[in-house]
């Protein structure tokens, strides 16, 4: 079932969305998983992150909601996290500034005290069909949102992270199936799927977990602000499941990892893909 062909401008916004993304507002019900953590997620005001959000704090997490400058997606989000009877804090910046990724990180603790979760998930991606369409500026802010804002946002975060913490980086299913017109999105996911596995080798003996999530085709903001019309219009029917997979068919498996639960779970990567299988 396609969505209608549709555009935004960058970074764009779940309420011009048709039909608007799933969050699970009315599906999603905690059970206590995260009672007492203290989450950071960044890109927390749309898509994946803000369907993760709400999870989190229907599962007893408080939660910081870092995002670009969205505000009205992002004051939605809060409401979803104080609706659930958990505290929230609002993050406006720009994650591709190392001072914004460590301020991040010295605001959430300032407020909550601590840090147990760290959710790295904001990202930024552009569709061009040559490689001559791509600006060395695109390719260095790409590579800044998505790889290095990873790096400056972990290093802030280790002084906080103690035994049991966990660290969820948001990969794709781009990282080893890459799409030639996201070139430099696709390397990027790549790079963190890398990173993310030596992180958790370098972060065992703390006994800190590292993972990486990478979805499929997810029907969030990004879509109708980088893809042209006419593929949007067909975004997901490439996958077994023939679909866009919804933000809160993902937040369930950023639960898992969050939690004590998955205390043996480090270095993996998780698809969530629509069948979409991955190396």
């Amino acid at each position: 079932m396609s969505q209608p062909a549709q555009q935004q401008s960058v970074p764009g916004t779940d309420r011009a969305m048709n039909p608007e993304p799933d969050y699970g507002e009315q599906s999603y019900h905690g059970s206590d998983r995260l009672t007492g953590k203290v989450a950071l997620i960044t890109g927390a005001d749309s898509g994946i992150g803000k369907a993760v959000a709400l999870a989190y704090a229907r599962e007893g997490a408080d939660v910081a909601i870092a995002y670009l400058d969205e505000h009205e997606d992002a004051e939605e989000t809060r409401r979803f996290v104080e609706e659930a009877g958990r505290r929230a804090i609002l993050l406006p910046g720009d994650v591709s500034d190392p001072a914004h990724c460590r301020d991040l990180v010295a605001r959430t603790v300032e407020q909550f005290g601590k840090l147990d979760v760290l959710v790295v998930n904001a990202a930024f991606q552009m569709s061009h069909d040559t490689l001559e369409e791509i600006e060395t500026s695109e390719w260095d802010y790409t590579w800044a949102t998505n790889v290095s804002a990873y790096f400056h946002t972990v290093k802030a975060a280790l002084p906080h992270l103690t035994k049991g913490a966990s660290i969820i980086a948001s990969s794709s299913v781009n990282s080893d199936m890459p799409s030639p017109q996201l070139l430099p999105y696709a390397a990027t996911k790549a790079a963190i799927a890398n990173m993310t596995a030596s992180l958790a080798q370098l972060l065992a003996d703390r006994g800190i977990r590292a993972n990486s999530v990478a979805p499929g085709p997810v029907w969030t903001p990004l879509i109708p602000a980088t893809m042209p019309a006419e593929k949007v219009e067909s975004f997901g029917e490439q996958v077994p499941l023939g679909r866009p997979g919804q933000p809160a068919e993902l937040a369930p498996v950023y639960v898992l990892l969050a939690s004590d639960e998955a205390s043996y779970v480090s270095g993996a990567r998780v698809a969530v893909t629509g069948g979409k299988p991955i190396l």
